[in-house]
């Protein structure tokens, strides 16, 4: 949520950056909608506490009236004056929710560092790393390796559950939990503290990080009771901290979880159809920081180097995108994407977003920090997955094919399998 603040004092000045920055012009009509209910509500207000002013004098001169008339008299000409205020009370009401709903649906505004742009054709891509492996043969795809490898199974995913599900098998199922494992073990090195959330949370907690209402059609829910299954851990992770503040001198708290994830994907006919690239359910490690205002964009410098981290140590190239303002998330006023190649597929796959939201979320959520005798004031929340299977999985698979069909294994996992160095089609060795 922006600051209703900046609504207030400078309504034109925000819808102008919806407009000119976020090419989103009807953000800016709702942002002057939200700011001329502000101005009808500080009116009702105005109105209501001159009408509580004379009902105040009047009760003193109820008080001090004597004459059992002219008291009666007070009394009833005060009537129209609880009037007035009763209505000013639903009015004021009415205005507040219908105020609060819109301005939910309001995006973050853009770090004034964020490069312009209207979509992601102009994103920045700040470095690569890493150079791409070259072959003496043709590349497969990851969903001919694993097939080949027995380690995946589409047929029976489907079975089980539907289009876009798929079963890993074997050391297929331990290469996925290895890299889980390993990666929470690299980042708890990093001086993150580790957390096993619900992967169900409530309403509330989607629309304290941003999810509701804008995505709240892709979000999987139970049927009879107010549970949703979190589309990421963030979701869980930031709203750990909600309504609650924070001692200043604890600051960043930072935090890293593993959860399944769950998205009603809407795909495009024909688009990412094959493999595990895109499906209604993913495993994913994501780390989530809690940081001081003046220093949130370095703070997303040094979480963007610990996805980096990750990758690094895979040795996969990858390189680091830096989104422009028309093609920002909802929430993010600032986000770079880390994307690694995958050669089976020609693309580079994106397994991070690393994005920092200012105030957006702490305002939402109510999560704020407090110096000694100081005001509270709002955090500012940082995010970034560290990182996401499955595309981290296929990045492995295609990158470390062997000519026979076989898949060395990282060095940095081996001991998280066994000690095993590399997958083959008639077995292990």
């Amino acid at each position: 949520m922006i600051d209703p603040k900046l609504l207030r004092e400078t309504p034109d000045e925000v819808a102008r950056i919806y407009r000119e920055r976020l090419f989103d012009e009807a953000a800016a009509e709702l942002a002057l909608s939200v700011s001329k209910l502000d101005q009808e509500r500080r009116q009702i207000v105005q109105r209501a506490d001159e009408a509580k002013q004379k009902r105040n004098q009047g009760s003193q001169l109820v008080g001090k009236e004597k004459d059992p008339q002219k008291r009666q008299e007070l009394i009833a000409s005060m009537d129209g004056l609880k009037a007035t205020i009763a209505r000013a009370d639903e009015e004021l009401t009415s205005l507040d929710e219908s105020i609060r709903q819109k301005s939910l649906e309001l995006p973050n505004l853009p770090d004034p560092s964020v490069p312009l742009g209207k979509s992601d054709a102009e994103n920045r891509v700040t470095r690569e790393v890493g150079d791409k492996r070259s072959f003496a043969f043709a590349p497969k795809p990851h969903w001919e390796i694993g097939e080949a490898l027995g380690i995946l199974d589409f047929v029976r995913g489907v079975k089980i559950s539907g289009s876009r599900f798929y079963l890993l098998r074997g050391q297929g199922a331990r290469l996925q939990r290895a890299l889980i494992t390993w990666m929470l073990d690299v980042h708890i090195e990093q001086g993150y503290g580790e957390i096993y959330p619900p992967y169900m949370v409530k309403q509330a907690c989607l629309y304290g990080t941003g999810n509701f209402p804008k995505f709240k059609d892709t979000v999987y829910r139970d049927a009879e009771e107010d549970f949703y299954f979190v589309p990421t851990a963030e979701v869980p992770v930031t709203n750990m901290y909600g309504d609650e503040v924070l001692a200043a001198e604890s600051l960043p708290v930072k935090h890293v979880a593993y959860t399944a994830c769950f998205r009603r994907e809407k795909m495009a006919a024909g688009r990412d159809t094959r493999g595990i690239k895109r499906g209604h359910q993913f495993d994913k490690v994501e780390m989530v920081k809690f940081v001081a205002p003046e220093t949130s964009n370095a703070e997303l410098e040094g979480l963007l180097g610990d996805a980096e981290a990750i990758l690094q140590q895979l040795e996969l190239p990858y390189r680091v995108v830096e989104m422009v303002t028309g093609d920002l998330s909802f929430t993010a006023c600032k986000k770079f994407d880390l994307e690694t190649w995958a050669p089976g597929c020609g693309e580079w796959l994106e397994v991070s977003s690393c994005s920092n939201f200012g105030d957006f979320q702490a305002r939402r959520a109510l999560i704020r920090c407090k110096a000694g005798k100081d005001k509270p004031r709002y955090v500012h929340t940082i995010n970034g997955s560290g990182l996401a299977l499955p595309r981290t999985l296929i990045a492995v698979l295609e990158n470390y094919q062997q000519p026979d069909g076989s898949v060395l294994i990282p060095p940095v996992l081996r001991p998280y399998m066994g000690g095993l160095e590399i997958l083959t089609v008639h077995g292990v060795r």
